[in-house]
């Protein structure tokens, strides 16, 4: 399974681009937010990937962030939804714009993406309903989402409840975050966390 490219953008089109990775061209398609965040060709980029395998084809799609994957995997286990229709979900819809339609069952707003129409708008927001829980609204960490029950969701639950602004909290989350590296503490990342919003 392929998680992640590092190369050069060697290619880019509206709904797909071309990353040079060792001399290997990978063809993976993308949302637009994500094409659009990708920079010039010939310029290095980094993505997160998921490979979907039919009987007919296999298919690698790009995101600009980690969050923007975990979005997708849920929107393609919505049934009816394939790679391009989550896509065009995640091309007109960021994270937070996501969770509040799922959130406030808001099918018309699904509905705005290209190849969803209503009946397919109301089984996606009635569907993830119930499983949004793992992705925090609104919160996060060096521009990916944060996952509800995680060290910097907690993190940032203190900050915000001791008085701090969420964009406050957030900046000294990720900051104190990028510091400590994985393996750190909740207390540590609180610790540190506080010291950065305190300058």
């Amino acid at each position: 399974m392929i998680a992640r490219l590092t190369g050069t953008l060697a290619e880019s089109a509206a709904d797909h681009a071309v990353i040079d990775v060792g001399g290997v061209g990978y063809l993976v398609q993308a949302s637009a937010r994500t094409l659009s965040a990708l920079g010039p060709v010939g310029g290095d980029v980094r993505v997160f990937t998921e490979m979907q395998v039919r009987e007919d084809a296999m298919t690698l799609f790009a995101f600009g962030s980690a969050g923007e994957r975990d979005w997708f995997r849920l929107l393609t286990g919505v049934q009816g939804v394939g790679g391009k229709v989550a896509l065009a979900i995640l091309s007109v819809l960021d994270s937070d714009e996501l969770h509040r339609a799922i959130a406030g069952q808001d099918k018309a707003m699904v509905a705005r993406a290209n190849g969803v129409g209503p009946k397919l708008a109301e089984r996606i927001v009635r569907e993830l309903k119930d499983k949004v829980g793992g992705v925090a609204p609104g919160l996060s960490v060096g521009g990916a989402p944060v996952a509800a029950g995680s060290l910097a969701a907690d993190a940032l639950s203190a900050l915000t409840g001791l008085g701090f602004k969420p964009n406050e909290a957030q900046a000294a989350v990720a900051a104190a975050d990028a510091e400590l590296g994985p393996g750190a503490t909740l207390d540590a990342l609180v610790r540190l966390a506080l010291k950065r919003a305190a300058r």
